[in-house]
């Protein structure tokens, strides 16, 4: 019984227009998961994973930031990247946290230094996630 309607836009395409019985969401203070009813919200997105479940059978999206609306409508999440989880790219992760160590050794101010940190520890955090999902969903 399918209780949400939800749609995920990236820039060059539409991944997703379903609707679903719950959708869990990596929101920048943290995951939430979004039901039926739910009272109409707004979040900005962290590098994660978007959960959709539909009779008990969850489909998997990696989504590097972005927004994240919910409304009587339904749940929108806009995204500066998204893709189906069988798609997701380990090794160019990877590349992006070894960018963001140089940038935060090359940094000249501590702002700089900070926001390259947070780069790396996010990073580091959506690999650890990605490996506790399902085996062979995920290219290594």
């Amino acid at each position: 019984m399918a209780d949400i309607k939800i749609d995920i836009v990236a820039p060059e395409r539409q991944l997703l227009s379903a609707e679903a019985d719950s959708v869990s969401v990596p929101g920048t203070e943290g995951y939430f998961t979004v039901m039926g009813e739910h009272a109409p919200m707004m979040s900005m997105l962290k590098p994660g994973f978007i959960t959709v479940v539909t009779d008990d059978r969850p489909d998997i999206y990696y989504v590097r930031g972005g927004f994240a609306e919910v409304s009587p409508e339904g749940l929108v999440i806009l995204a500066e990247e998204a893709q189906p989880i069988r798609e997701f790219d380990r090794p160019r992760i990877e590349t992006a946290i070894q960018e963001a160590r140089d940038a935060m050794v090359a940094a000249e101010t501590d702002r700089d230094k900070w926001g390259a940190e947070l780069v790396v520890i996010s990073l580091e955090n959506l690999l650890i996630e990605a490996a506790t999902l399902e085996p062979g969903s995920i290219a290594h």
